[in-house]
């Protein structure tokens, strides 16, 4: 798939536009195609040129700005929009781990700074927490039946009762939940848990699958045998 292409672009009505300006092919599509799982619409880039043609003919909630880019550097275009005033979040997506780095990144306008790689689900938290700053209002509670999650707190309840999660299984969880109609493979599950060179077991989705079911309900993942895993039917609170 192309970058920067309406067939690279998902227009998913009032998801949350999403701009990735990422040059490395692999990881830029690896992006993009994460997010969209998780709802975002995605436009990717690989310059700040274009990119930068793009934010000036549409509306972007976010942007993930890489810093070593062809044709100049991510900080270079970062300084150019705040001077002409486009106050869109940014969050720098970069290798460049030092100190110094991450502070010149922040004092130079982002609005937040993640060190590669990283796991889709806490780049889709982060993107979500930036734009809820900005918005300055709360993110809402997602429901499926007597399940209640809350994304931001990373908490979830079951009949009101709070259920002890582990971070790996709060991801997979909220993966299932931001996909509440679809059969997601294991690989799927794999590449949305998992920065890309982050090494695992094998069997490690189906051990969380299993602390899922045993925490919450033995129904609340159903297995498609063959394909992958789906969210389970919702039970419904008993009525008052």
């Amino acid at each position: 798939m192309k970058p920067g292409t309406p067939a690279a672009r998902c227009a998913a009505g009032s998801a949350m536009r999403i701009l990735i300006v990422e040059d490395d092919a692999l990881l830029g599509d690896g992006l993009a195609s994460g997010l969209r799982s998780l709802g975002f619409a995605v436009d990717w880039f690989r310059d700040g040129e274009a990119a930068d043609a793009a934010l000036a003919h549409a509306p972007y909630e976010a942007i993930v700005l890489d810093l070593t880019l062809p044709g100049g550097d991510g900080m270079d275009w970062l300084a150019r929009w705040r001077r002409r005033g486009d106050a869109t979040p940014v969050l720098i997506l970069t290798a460049r781990d030092a100190l110094d780095s991450r502070v010149t990144g922040l004092d130079g306008g982002a609005d937040d700074y993640l060190v590669k790689p990283v796991a889709i689900v806490e780049l889709a938290a982060r993107l979500r927490a930036t734009t809820r700053r900005a918005r300055g209002r709360p993110e809402p509670l997602w429901r499926h039946g007597a399940l209640e999650y809350d994304p931001a707190a990373k908490r979830a309840t079951w009949h009101g009762a709070p259920v002890d999660l582990t971070s790996r299984e709060l991801a997979l969880l909220e993966v299932l939940l931001a996909n509440p109609r679809r059969v997601l493979s294991k690989q799927q599950l794999f590449e949305r848990l998992y920065a890309w060179d982050h090494a695992i077991e094998s069997n490690a989705i189906e051990v969380y699958v299993h602390h899922l079911r045993r925490k919450i309900d033995p129904a609340i993942v159903r297995t498609v045998r063959g394909v992958g895993y789906a969210l389970g039917a919702p039970e419904q609170e008993p009525a008052g």
